[in-house]
């Protein structure tokens, strides 16, 4: 069974090196979700062959050196790359992320024994079947991941680790084992010292995964070395009959309410963090958060850049953010403003944040659904109708408006006008009544 879910790729590889008397194995992630019945993203194959011997063997094939310090090279095969890597042990990591040495060993359970957690150090061969020293297939039976070996040591040698047993847990349903959990907690200072680019690649895994709700609610102080900024909201009560949950509680049922989409997933994880320093009483002692929306803009700025997230991604969530508390009316002189001012694909969006926003509060205030249900029915309607939300939409252009004698400035303002003229339903999109009415405001213009 398990030979047929290999591509033919990679068995070309182990039977090539087996063929020239050197052990080899489908290691790692691959055999983990193999057994999970799950596709691999990527299939590695561990070897006895060191990388020159392997490129010997596989001759045949385009072998790429890839990673020769720590014994890994790269075979194509019909277009897919196989990284193939020398058995080994290592010393010391220094730097929280390298070993400060590296060592060819024959020995396949030295190699797997260096590994992160035992679902992930397992193997596989024809010859052997299953190789399984730590009892990686019954954890991942159970749903446990543990720590191979001592947990503080597995997470000293590369802290990320710690947000990698986080991410797994929430992608693959897992729970952590408690002395691997534990240990997690006591280290998780060390990721202050893991380059932003592994975090943010880590964390926006973990993010989308469905269990996530779960994670952040269990390691919030983990979540919070990487992400300090949510640490004034975990437990600040919101005082407000909208509201059922603390500031950090409403937050992560939010993410789990809205599609694990990344741009989603952030915007609710930022949407509030605004809230405990714009937070006031009024006489009676009911919360209120004036300003929130522009002071938790500033914050997800902020931590999207320092974790180096694409610049039109952070464009596109700090304008959610900004908008996320904004009242979308049912109307489609409401829809069609949103329109000019977001976009389709952001108003579409905004929608998705309204309704996972509104879902994390109090079930008393659930009828704002059927609101936001209606607001998208309206939009898919002036969309369908081509309704005219944007200067680009009308159907007289800038030319038109210089052949009526505007020049510089006046070209955009008239077009705005006659645009605030249509969408208000006042005036046809149609030519001519619209050159009509430019001529009146130009009239009116040089009285």
């Amino acid at each position: 069974m398990f030979l047929e879910q290999i591509p033919v790729q990679v068995r070309t590889v182990l039977r090539a090196l087996e063929g020239a008397g050197y052990s080899a194995y489908v290691v790692g992630g691959c055999v983990r979700d193999t057994l999970m019945a799950r596709d691999p993203a990527d299939w590695d194959v561990a070897t006895a062959a060191q990388p020159e011997q392997v490129k010997a063997v596989m001759g045949a094939y385009r072998v790429a050196d890839t990673g020769l310090r720590h014994g890994t090279v790269t075979a194509i095969i019909d277009g897919m790359p196989i990284e193939i890597t020398t058995f080994r042990e290592e010393g010391e990591y220094l730097d929280l992320r390298h070993p400060s040495s590296v060592s060819f060993t024959a020995d396949l359970q030295a190699d797997l024994a260096r590994r992160d957690f035992t679902v992930n150090a397992m193997a596989w061969s024809e010859k052997t079947g299953l190789v399984d020293p730590f009892d990686g297939a019954a954890d991942l039976t159970r749903g446990i991941l543990r720590a191979v070996g001592e947990p503080r040591k597995r997470f000293s040698e590369d802290a990320l680790r710690i947000l990698r047993a986080l991410r797994f847990s929430s992608v693959l349903g897992f729970s952590i084992e408690e002395k691997t959990a534990q240990a997690a907690i006591e280290c998780r200072s060390l990721l202050a010292r893991i380059s932003s680019e592994r975090v943010r690649d880590e964390f926006s895994a973990l993010l989308c995964g469905p269990g996530v709700e779960r994670v952040l609610m269990e390691y919030a102080e983990i979540i919070a070395v990487i992400i300090p900024e949510i640490v004034p909201s975990i437990g600040f009560s919101q005082n407000n009959y909208h509201h059922i949950y603390d500031v950090w509680e409403h937050t992560v049922h939010s993410i789990a309410a809205v599609e694990p989409e990344l741009v989603l997933r952030l915007v609710m994880l930022l949407h509030d963090l605004g809230k405990p320093h714009s937070y006031t009483e009024d006489a009676d002692g009911v919360g209120h958060f004036y300003g929130h929306p522009m002071i938790s803009t500033g914050i997800a700025g902020g931590v999207l850049l320092r974790l180096r997230y694409d610049r039109s991604l952070i464009r596109q969530v700090c304008t959610l953010v900004e908008y996320h508390d904004s009242h979308l009316f049912p109307t489609e002189n409401s829809v069609r403003r949103w329109l000019s001012r977001l976009g389709e694909e952001n108003l579409r969006l905004l929608i998705r944040v309204k309704r996972a926003d509104n879902l994390a509060q109090s079930p008393d205030w659930r009828g704002r659904q059927d609101e936001l249900r209606r607001t998208q029915e309206i939009l898919d309607q002036v969309l369908r109708e081509k309704k005219a939300f944007s200067r680009e939409m009308l159907a007289v252009r800038g030319t038109d408006m210089i052949a009526l004698g505007a020049d510089g400035p006046q070209i955009g303002r008239l077009l705005d006008v006659l645009l605030e003229e249509v969408m208000n339903g006042r005036v046809r999109n149609e030519k001519g009544a619209l050159l009509a009415l430019a001529q009146r405001v130009m009239d009116s213009w040089s009285l």
